[in-house]
């Protein structure tokens, strides 16, 4: 990830990152599985990490792949996705 030196997560076992230009100052980042499968023809399945704006120098959260969502503090984040998840009280409680 020598594009975003903010970006620090290791990517978990048998995966790796790639990242995309997705708009002028915005670049995807994906989750790409080393293990194909036969469907896809053996090509690496991928999954939207999330987006960081370039100019801005921040994260943000995926809508899905081609949307950006709002504004995560990257310490918040996992080596899976960008996305924060919602806890209730209740499931907090089991955390």
């Amino acid at each position: 990830m020598k594009q975003i030196p903010q970006f620090t997560h290791q990517p978990p076992e048998d995966m790796y990152y790639e990242t995309e230009s997705h708009k002028r100052n915005v670049i995807s980042i994906w989750v790409c599985y080393r293990n194909g499968f036969d469907y896809n023809l053996s090509k690496p399945i991928r999954c939207i990490w999330g987006f960081y704006d370039t100019k801005t120098h921040k994260f943000y959260s995926p809508v899905n792949s081609k949307t950006v969502g709002k504004e995560v503090e990257f310490s918040q984040t996992t080596p899976y996705s960008a996305m924060i998840p919602k806890v209730n009280p209740l499931t907090a409680a089991f955390v």
